[in-house]
């Protein structure tokens, strides 16, 4: 990314933690931290129109998964859930960022629910978590088929464009399809194939008793991802979670969305500004 007049990007940076190198974009500098972390499939670049926003009031720092967007790849890496919460928990201390909010949409949600419940007790300040799949185990599969994921990092790495996106992605912006379309390539399949294998192997639901700072579920109201049994279960196991409906949005919020998402959250992290 590059600094336009009067945006709140500041850098983009690469830290080692963890044993790798993971490469963040830092917006606003001011304010309690926020760290995002992204989903399956999207490099930290394309957070940037959220992060922007966030940067007005917060110190934000989106983070590239591991295998995603500029941060260390290889096929020996683990990319499961438990090896990309581990990364973020030292990201945040290599950093110096304890305290900080924690927002997590879809896998990266799931990474961060997982960050959080493993994480020193005072890590955390606050956690949102967008739409979190909650496939496991017993579960329903997640809605999404692993293919659709595949084909479309093989066609960005064919080389593709917005047009090509939007097979994918129909309802998406002409600037969000292109973002995608330059930044998708970046997405390593065999991280894509073993963290989707992880959110079936790996039970969400297990790290939600021991989540104790406030948090914020944000659930599609059109994504199929987050059904009514499923928010049950959730309240059951976390009283203190609020849980919102964007009944507007599919799973992709702040895309589908975006001032939606923005009143859900900000309400949220707002006793920090």
């Amino acid at each position: 990314m590059k600094r336009e007049p009067d945006s709140t990007f500041l850098y983009g940076a690469n830290v080692r933690a963890n044993g790798i190198r993971q490469h963040y974009l830092r917006f606003g500098g001011k304010g309690l931290p926020l760290v995002i972390v992204p989903g399956i499939t999207s490099p930290a670049v394309t957070w940037g129109f959220v992060a922007e926003r966030l940067g007005r009031s917060h110190d934000v720092h989106v983070l590239d998964v591991r295998g995603r967007g500029l941060s260390e790849t290889d096929d020996r890496l683990d990319y499961g859930v438990s090896a990309s919460a581990a990364d973020v928990v030292s990201f945040v201390d290599v950093l110096g960022l304890g305290g900080c909010i924690l927002m997590g949409h879809s896998y990266g949600a799931r990474i961060s629910l997982r960050a959080t419940s493993s994480g020193p007790p005072a890590m955390v300040s606050r956690l949102v978590v967008i739409d979190p799949p909650v496939s496991g185990p017993g579960r329903r599969s997640y809605p999404a088929e692993i293919g659709w994921y595949v084909e479309s990092i093989r066609q960005a790495a064919r080389g593709a464009d917005a047009n090509q996106m939007r097979e994918y992605l129909p309802d998406w912006s002409l600037e969000h399809l292109q973002l995608r379309a330059e930044w998708l390539h970046t997405c390593n399949e065999k991280a894509v194939n073993e963290s989707y294998r992880g959110m079936h192997d790996d039970d969400m639901f297990i790290d939600l008793p021991d989540i104790s700072p406030p948090t914020l579920f944000i659930v599609a109201g059109k994504g199929g991802v987050i059904q009514a049994p499923d928010i049950n279960e959730i309240r059951a196991a976390m009283p203190h979670a609020v849980v919102h409906v964007v009944e507007s949005a599919g799973h992709m919020v702040p895309w589908d969305d975006e001032e939606a998402f923005f009143a859900a959250v900000n309400p949220f992290i707002s006793f920090t500004s």
